[in-house]
């Protein structure tokens, strides 16, 4: 029964990650802001904006 709690655990973790839940948290405790979706969409687009505007190489 350990065991299951533990793959659980590291699995939702897993999938906090992967859904930027755990990066959305960071970034309100670094800007001291609570949550709301006004924060959530400025979070996602600054997400976005790092991700398709940076130059690639080759």
């Amino acid at each position: 029964m350990k065991q299951l709690r533990e793959f659980r655990r590291v699995f939702m973790s897993l999938l906090r990650e992967l859904a930027d839940q755990n990066a959305y948290q960071r970034h309100l405790a670094a800007h001291g802001r609570p949550h709301s979706a006004h924060e959530w969409r400025r979070f996602s687009e600054e997400l976005l904006n790092r991700k398709f505007t940076r130059p690639r190489c080759c």
